[in-house]
């Protein structure tokens, strides 16, 4: 099991348009939230519907595509690496954060004209860790 590696792929739609920084460097870095849903039988055997919204980071030329072709509601499927930070809180608790490091995204609907022009990332070097500025 030494060859697995840490990749995620989530299929969704965004909640918000993605939150797009500039460093002092001049890298990008983008926040996105992608909220996917799957449907099952409770225990009724009543269909139920269930959103997880996910934390999602991309930097550097990801960063610059989400920026020009997402917006809320566009449907993408995503390619990434999970990822955890920490910091503290106002009150002085550790708190631990959970989210997804985007490589790559492949837009799935057609609302934006563009999106047949979304050149694909293929440097998978994304920019280096640290404190996000959001």
């Amino acid at each position: 099991m030494s060859n697995l590696k840490n990749n995620v792929q989530l299929i969704g739609h965004l909640g918000a348009n993605p939150e797009v920084k500039t460093l002092e460097s001049g890298t990008k870095v983008a926040r996105i939230s992608l909220a996917t849903s799957e449907s099952f039988k409770n225990k009724n055997g009543e269909w139920q519907d269930e959103t997880t919204w996910h934390y999602i980071t991309a930097w550097g030329p990801v960063a610059e595509r989400a920026e020009k072709y997402l917006s809320k509601g566009s449907y993408i499927l995503l390619e990434g690496k999970l990822t955890s930070r920490n910091y503290v809180d106002s009150k002085g608790e550790k708190k631990y954060i959970y989210e997804v490091r985007a490589s790559n995204f492949l837009m799935l609907d057609k609302k934006n004209p563009a999106a047949d022009n979304v050149p694909e990332q293929t440097d998978a070097s994304l920019a280096q860790e640290g404190d996000l500025p959001f």
